[in-house]
């Protein structure tokens, strides 16, 4: 086959990424802006902890099941190689469903279940409360979160992220607005202190749910995939979403438990050091976000290609991306590294966290370097069917060697949060050796659990 000169494809991995990233993007900043506005509130050291504990037990909940965008997009960017756009709208429909059936039962399990998630992660009472109090507000929201992560992998699949990043702008913007008039009180409303930050969340959610129904149902959407004219119950494309989205679930809770348990373990450490790693954790979303932007890129070219049987094109943007990506988080790594205290005031200017926080964000970007290739390259494995791979991979490195090895240095050896942070690095860099050692062998590739040939 002819490839095309080395320009064009990072301008098409561009065109895909970075409306994706700046997506993403808008989330970072509402989860700097919602650290920085708790981190200015009374209790700062305990509801930063809080914080901490509530962000990654909500997570680490629905993200088993917010993967149906990964089973959504790898199907829909498969068809809409093929150009065949009512499959591409039907795959939409069936996802929609799963997602509003599923979204209303985790919520009714969290908000159940919100005060025993909080004080099973926390070792103080006072941390629990908080996170108790914002657990419940954030599982409210998930049947919303779910039907947006629905519309999200539909419209990944198609290339059109530009939508997605409208949507990220809007919904954040709406998010940091709803937040802060709830956790300072404004305009009439209570003041809610953490509990606001995850109303503030769930309505935020809300309104990103209304703007993809609109866009849905403009003319040049409606007509070309016609989801409400042909909408019918597919038990293939179901189970398709289900066997593409279970393993990236598993992959996504391994790494949630796993560094809620590492969050946990600072807990043993201390207080203040819960709070600091909740702060490099916020800090480190400036990286993870966008790698996360380049990877649904990954998703997409990989997967449009591979519906279109061009094979060595469909590789070959997984590594030129991999090479973007990796671009990026030296620079930000060089920052992590030379200036990490006023990176860190950002998110909190309380000095004795920052202080505490220093060594540890020097470690994490330093390490973050190595994520670029694990992140873009196991995207890229998952559009090619590889995805139990990926996250056999996620479950090795992540909580059999991450997590007992926080444990050993910052606890057992008693060499505090640095040491805990000592785990980092052999975890990030085993991962991402073995995802780019399977993405460069023969049998990167695979068939997808869906027939794709009508």
């Amino acid at each position: 086959m002819n490839l095309l000169p080395v320009k064009n494809y990072y301008k098409k991995i561009l065109h895909v990424s970075l409306p994706a990233i700046a997506g993403l993007s808008t989330q970072m900043v509402v989860s700097m802006v919602d650290s920085a506005m708790i981190g200015r509130i009374e209790d700062t050291t305990y509801a930063l902890a809080a914080m901490g504990i509530g962000v990654l037990a909500t997570w680490a909940l629905v993200s088993f099941f917010s993967s149906l965008a990964t089973g959504t997009h790898v199907i829909v960017a498969r068809r809409f190689g093929q150009a065949n756009y009512l499959e591409c709208g039907n795959t939409l429909n069936n996802s929609l469903m799963i997602s509003l059936f599923i979204g209303t039962i985790v919520a009714l399990v969290g908000v159940f279940f919100a005060a025993d998630i909080a004080n099973f992660f926390a070792s103080d009472n006072k941390v629990a409360k908080y996170a108790s109090e914002y657990l419940f507000f954030r599982f409210l929201g998930i049947p919303f979160f779910l039907i947006s992560v629905s519309y999200r992998g539909f419209f990944f699949g198609i290339s059109k992220t530009k939508i997605f990043m409208i949507s990220g702008i809007l919904t954040n913007l709406f998010n940091i607005i709803f937040n802060y008039i709830f956790i300072y009180g404004e305009f009439g409303m209570p003041k809610m202190g953490l509990a606001g930050a995850g109303l503030g969340s769930t309505l935020a959610t809300f309104s990103d749910v209304l703007f993809y129904l609109i866009i849905i149902l403009l003319p040049s959407y409606r007509k070309r995939f016609q989801n409400f004219k042909k909408f019918k119950v597919d038990l293939e494309i179901i189970k398709g979403i289900f066997k593409i989205s279970l393993p990236v679930s598993f992959q996504n809770v391994f790494v949630l438990i796993g560094f809620l348990s590492f969050v946990s373990i600072t807990g043993i450490i201390g207080t203040k050091e819960q709070a600091a790693t909740q702060a490099i954790i916020s800090t480190l979303f400036m990286s993870f976000l966008p790698l996360f932007g380049f990877g649904a890129a990954v998703q997409t070219l990989v997967g449009n290609n591979l519906g279109a049987k061009k094979f060595k094109l469909a590789k070959l943007y997984g590594f030129e991306t991999a090479k973007v990506a990796t671009i990026f988080t030296i620079l930000l790594g060089i920052i992590f590294l030379t200036i990490p205290q006023y990176v860190l005031l950002i998110i909190t200017n309380d000095w004795g966290i920052i202080e505490m926080a220093k060594p540890a964000l020097r470690i994490a970007g330093f390490t973050q370097m190595f994520y670029a290739t694990g992140v873009v390259l196991a995207n890229g494995l998952q559009a090619a069917g590889r995805m139990v791979f990926v996250m056999k991979a996620e479950m090795i490195t992540n909580l059999f060697i991450f997590v007992p090895l926080a444990y050993l240095l910052g606890v057992v050896l008693d060499f505090g949060l640095t040491g805990a942070w000592f785990a980092l690095p052999g975890y990030i860099i085993i991962y991402s050796g073995a995802v780019f050692m399977k993405y460069n062998s023969k049998n990167w590739n695979t068939s997808i659990p869906i027939n794709l040939e009508n």
